[in-house]
């Protein structure tokens, strides 16, 4: 097949596992003898260095709004952006002429680009790996601007006069207005059961997307359990610093565990300067045996190696979380809480501990029984790194991706973009 891909950030410009995972796959299908391409954004990252590959091009010519630090645009200055982005995706169509379209994270990118494809008549296969269609999709200033009912009158009046002259009409070619129940996701896949719930009850006719878990790229991410007989004190917390992934709960707990002997926790991660400021001084004022590390990403199969166990402390919808994924394929055992998709991946007891999220008490007694039970957390450790080594490798996961774009490409059915106005 010939695949463009087509997504907000793309390594080595990224800050998040969705971008890694877009390449990670991306190469996959490029080894395999499918040709690949990437269209992406032009926003980079700071210290990100150079082009890791040359052996597919990377184009960096879309424009982002309101994400990554870029401001929010008015609807005039906006039009010239949204007129630039589909026009560069419809000449990066003329140029490669994909099979399909593998489109990824819009988050900050032209929406209309989707109603572009569905033009087009293209097929396109969406990854749904984080809420940008169920809580980002409604905010699209573009989209919204044109068709929101209850809007100011100078808004009203500019879209009234846009229409009579026929400005809408033309712009139709050059960067689609219509509402989002005219977007048809005919084929998508999402991360986890859990999110393609959230999205379908968002309002959008997604319940028919397939699920296709998060990968983990278990030859990096591999260690040995720690046996029967070795103490567990040495935990480990890896993510953001932001209070939605539960980083304080952990330090409470620790506040009630200062009575084991040798238990540590630390933590890796970053986050907002205040709010670490504030972790930092919460920990030191309450004596606490915790320590704040920060380490490249190259370095964390060695940093979960180094450690007993994992705490996984995240209080939102996580989509479906890859730091449990590559703690259990190092062969540590892990303590989490079950919001979103990690539902599907933790059973406790048997591959993991869970605690109800934000509970400090109950996360304090798992801490509690993991490190005074080495027998429990060696089984746990085994159970869990073999169920990630069948489940969840990078190989196993690229097969199912591609052959849902195989799928794709063999039963697309005839799209086509209503009329704006159209009901």
């Amino acid at each position: 097949m010939r695949i463009l891909v087509l997504t907000n950030l793309y390594p080595p410009h990224h800050i998040g596992g969705y971008e890694l995972r877009c390449r990670d796959v991306t190469e996959s299908l490029l080894e395999r003898g499918h040709q690949v391409a990437v269209l992406t954004s032009d926003h980079e990252v700071e210290g990100a260095g150079d082009e890791s590959s040359t052996r597919y091009r990377v184009e960096r010519s879309l424009r982002v709004h309101g994400f990554f630090g870029h401001p929010w645009l008015g609807i005039r200055d906006l039009t010239s952006l949204e007129e630039a982005n589909n026009a560069t995706l419809r000449r990066a169509i003329d140029r490669f002429q994909p099979d399909v379209v593998h489109v990824w994270n819009l988050g900050g990118i032209s929406k209309s680009l989707i109603l572009t494809l569905q033009s087009l008549d293209i097929p396109h296969v969406f990854d749904v790996s984080d809420h940008w269609i169920a809580r980002s999709l409604k905010g699209d200033v573009w989209l919204d601007w044109w068709n929101r009912r209850e809007t100011s009158l100078p808004a009203r009046v500019q879209r009234g006069l846009w229409q009579l002259d026929g400005t809408r009409r033309r712009w139709q070619d050059q960067a689609p207005t219509n509402p989002l129940q005219h977007i048809d996701f005919q084929r998508l896949y999402f991360c986890s059961r859990k999110l393609r719930r959230i999205t379908a009850d968002a309002g959008y006719d997604v319940a028919h997307g397939e699920v296709i878990h998060c990968p983990v790229d278990t030859s990096r991410f591999q260690g040995e359990p720690r046996t029967a007989d070795q103490p567990v004190s040495k935990l480990l917390y890896v993510g953001r610093l932001d209070p939605d992934k539960g980083i304080f709960t952990a330090l409470k707990a620790m506040c009630q565990v200062r009575d084991l002997e040798g238990v540590h926790l630390d933590v890796y991660g970053s986050g907002a300067p205040d709010y670490v400021r504030s972790l930092r001084e919460f920990a030191e004022r309450n004596r606490l045996p915790v320590s704040f590390q920060r380490a490249r990403a190259e370095d964390m199969p060695s940093v979960y190696r180094s450690h007993d166990a994992l705490v996984f402390t995240s209080e939102w919808e996580e989509p479906f979380a890859l730091t449990p994924l590559e703690a259990m394929a190092c062969g540590l055992p892990v303590i989490g809480t079950t919001t979103g998709g990690s539902a599907e991946l933790f059973r406790d007891g048997e591959n993991a501990l869970t605690y109800e999220a934000g509970d400090s008490s109950a996360l304090a007694a798992r801490i509690r029984r993991l490190t005074g039970d080495p027998v429990l957390a060696s089984a746990l450790a085994m159970t869990g790194q073999a169920e990630v080594r069948a489940r969840f490798p990078l190989p196993v996961i690229v097969d199912q991706i591609e052959e849902y774009l195989l799928e794709t490409v063999e039963d697309w059915l005839p799209s086509h973009l209503p009329d704006y106005l159209a009901a």
